[in-house]
């Protein structure tokens, strides 16, 4: 048997379980204490990629036909707002030979938009972690389900207040988070989940009828952004360090325009021909920018204060201290090239420099 114990793992970064992976542990612990009559300490479970992961039972109650387990959600070294949080099983039987139910309840977000691939007005509990945890009970109740069905109710009582901090308020989940997963495990840094929270805003942005997506840098520059594109909430999209690959899935989806939306430091990055401009990845080039300067008639001194600048916010000091004409159109020209290019030349893309107050300080779009 393939076990990850994702406590013990040796690597640098650990990993850690979705929130999908914790109700399939309280699930499974739930039924096998009720099957066993005592209290489960740890369970492994079988991860969608066949291997299995030892995840340790918070809490655990039972009586002849009900139990309620629980898990605490640990990211590993990928902590997101869920890290810390309590997921909640409640399991009982039901008369329906064979068959697993899986609900939510308190904290556990309801699906309002469409483009999900999920139910409106029906939990947030995305298909993998459903099948995951269908196929853990399947493994352990095959005898209980000769007679009877399973009952599941998963249930995250911090999941309110942590809703509004992850993307579920604008994909239109209300009152509580998903239950998410798609490996079962949360590699550190995790560039799929990432990915993946793109691609479902992209989505949802087509469901809703709408066919232009404002992708930002970040909360600073999406609330900026807000001010000066006058579209509904969904369509904005944080795309962090995933430039490149944002557009090109704007091209995959036909958008009809997106906005490329951000402040110096990662412009400047995109205007060199960086696709992912993860900080610790990717430095700002200093001789990059200091061509850009060269070719706007900067003189040596600039040039040479540029070269030494310690971030991209100091270069474009140094540009405003010396009134460098033209500069931050470059960056915005250079930036629109490549994001063309990345999406294939099939959207036509808007970019926008904002300085750290959110004033404009160079645009570039169609001609």
């Amino acid at each position: 048997m393939n076990t990850t114990n994702v406590e013990e793992e040796n690597t640098k970064l650990k990993t850690g379980y979705t929130t999908g992976s914790s109700a399939t542990a309280a699930s499974k612990a739930a039924l096998l204490s009720i099957i066993n009559q005592k209290k489960i300490e740890n369970v492994d479970i079988l991860l969608p990629k066949r291997s299995y992961a030892q995840i340790p039972i918070h809490s655990c109650e039972f009586e002849l036909n009900k139990a309620k387990c629980s898990v605490i959600k640990n990211g590993g070294d990928d902590p997101d707002v869920t890290h810390g949080a309590e997921i909640i099983v409640e399991l009982s039987f039901i008369e329906k030979i064979n068959e697993i139910e899986i609900d939510g309840g308190e904290g556990v977000g309801i699906v309002t938009k469409p483009g999900l691939g999920l139910e409106i007005n029906k939990p947030a509990i995305n298909p993998v972690p459903k099948k995951m945890i269908t196929e853990n009970l399947r493994e352990v109740g095959k005898n209980i389900l000769l007679e009877k069905g399973i009952r599941v109710v998963i249930s995250v009582p911090k999941g309110k207040e942590l809703g509004p901090k992850t993307d579920n308020p604008r994909l239109g989940i209300v009152n509580g988070i998903s239950i998410l997963g798609t490996s079962g495990i949360v590699i550190p840094f995790s560039t799929a989940s990432y990915a993946a929270s793109i691609r479902q805003n992209l989505d949802v942005i087509i469901a809703m009828g709408n066919d232009t997506a404002v992708l930002t840098t970040g909360g600073r520059s999406e609330d900026y952004a807000k001010k000066i594109v006058d579209l509904p909430e969904h369509c904005f999209v944080q795309i962090g360090d995933f430039s490149g690959y944002a557009i090109q899935q704007c091209g995959r989806k036909n958008m009809k325009k997106a906005f490329v939306v951000g402040f110096i430091g990662k412009l400047a990055k995109m205007a060199a021909g960086v696709k992912q401009t993860h900080v610790k990845g990717s430095k700002v080039d200093m001789g990059f920018l200091a061509d850009l300067a060269q070719k706007c008639d900067a003189d040596e001194n600039v040039i040479r204060d540029i070269k030494k600048a310690n971030t991209a916010r100091h270069v474009s000091e140094i540009i405003q201290e010396n009134k460098i004409e033209g500069f931050f159109d470059l960056i915005c020209s250079e930036t629109y090239k490549h994001m063309r290019k990345h999406s294939e030349e099939k959207v036509p893309i808007d970019v926008i420099l904002f300085d750290f107050e959110g004033n404009i300080l160079a645009r570039k779009s169609e001609q």
